[in-house]
């Protein structure tokens, strides 16, 4: 995980007049839990299931990942940075995303969550060994949290292009000439999730989990009934991380929206996108800067229809910043880029999106038909 440290007080403002006029208003959601069981440090990896390993290891090494181990039922991603893998990917019937995984601070917090949730410490099954506890979350993923007993060495990395700014000449007598090839994925940034169950998620991921709130997001003439969406990172105190290390939104169904991976710069970005559109990938959306957690953005599908976003230069947070409130809206999403697509939205209809409107609107789900047309309205304005 980035990190650095930022005087607490001078962000603060700045993030508050960026994103709201008032802040938080007086009993709304504070963001954070109390007394949360333990404080995960970051998230680990990803794990998915898949039919076709190959064509799955294909299309990793075009988007920049580094291959951590392969055997026939597992493919094992890394990025260059040393740590934990990426993404796990296991032989399956069907291609699904199966869950989350996020790395415990200390192997202790792993005995005091299992206390805490009935449940038992594990080894682990990844590369360099280590130990896990397997939970469940209110939306039905399952939710590892892992400590690591070996990290994966660093490998080498893209270097950021040297840059001239105005009258700072910091490159002379040099051209510039970003090779074409695949942006080397440095590690895994954040996931997105879309829940029916919003507020029960939010709640378990913040007393459970420990993480924080950075910014919450709302429906247009529905802020009285909570937060529609939240941007969640990890709590390491006075040391500043990612602006969102999970995000989730309320919406009728339960499952993977996409996930980002952090490369070296803009010109790694825009060169390796080049790359992917030669080999015939789908870019869903991008190049573009985001207004919350203010990344480089560009999102592109990979041939299982899983959306997968690099992104470099995000917004990095310590503890004391509370959170953003701001109304949910598509024009909200960029600071400039190209406008959102159907495809990034989700806003293309399919039998499979009737049915899980349908089952939500039935079942035990947090979504209404004000809901609904709330979450419409914002996907169009």
């Amino acid at each position: 995980m980035s990190e650095t440290r930022i005087h607490g007080a001078d962000a603060k403002t700045a993030h508050q007049d960026l994103h709201s006029e008032q802040g938080a208003l007086r009993g709304e959601h504070p963001g954070r839990s109390r007394n949360p069981v333990i404080k995960v440090a970051d998230l680990a990896w990803l794990e998915f299931e898949k039919p076709d390993l190959d064509r799955a290891e294909v299309f990793a090494r075009d988007f920049g990942f580094h291959i951590a181990a392969r055997t026939k039922n597992e493919l094992w991603l890394r990025g260059t940075f040393a740590g934990s893998p990426c993404m796990v990917i296991r032989r399956g019937r069907t291609s699904r995303f199966i869950g989350p995984a996020f790395r415990a601070a200390e192997r202790a917090d792993l005995d005091r969550l299992a206390r805490a949730t009935g449940t038992d410490v594990r080894d682990a099954d990844v590369p360099g060994g280590g130990t896990v506890v397997g939970l469940l979350d209110p939306s039905g993923f399952p939710v590892r949290v892992v400590h690591c007993a070996e990290p994966l060495p660093e490998l080498p990395g893209q270097q950021p292009l040297l840059l001239n700014f105005g009258t700072e000449h910091r490159r002379t007598n040099a051209t510039q000439r970003p090779p074409r090839e695949p942006s080397r994925i440095q590690r895994l940034g954040h996931v997105v999730l879309e829940t029916r169950v919003f507020a029960r998620a939010l709640d378990w991921y913040l007393d459970t989990l420990g993480m924080i709130v950075s910014d919450f997001l709302f429906l247009d003439g529905q802020r009285g009934r909570g937060p529609s969406m939240a941007f969640i990172r990890c709590d390491l105190g006075g040391r500043a991380v990612d602006h969102h290390t999970l995000a989730m939104h309320l919406g009728p169904g339960n499952g993977y929206v996409h996930s980002a991976y952090q490369v070296a710069d803009l010109d790694s970005i825009a060169a390796g996108g080049e790359y992917l559109n030669e080999r015939g990938y789908k870019r869903s959306w991008g190049i573009g800067r985001h207004v919350l957690g203010s990344q480089l953005f560009d999102y592109w599908r990979d041939p299982d229809r899983f959306m997968l976003e690099h992104f470099a230069d995000g917004d990095l947070f310590s503890c004391d910043l509370e959170p953003g409130w701001a109304p949910m809206s598509t024009s909200g999403l960029a600071q400039w880029g190209p406008p959102a697509t159907r495809d990034f939205l989700g806003a293309s209809p399919s039998p499979q999106r009737v049915r899980d409107v349908l089952e939500a609107l039935r079942g035990d789900s947090e979504m209404d038909p004000a809901r609904l047309l709330g979450l419409l309205k914002a996907a169009n304005s």
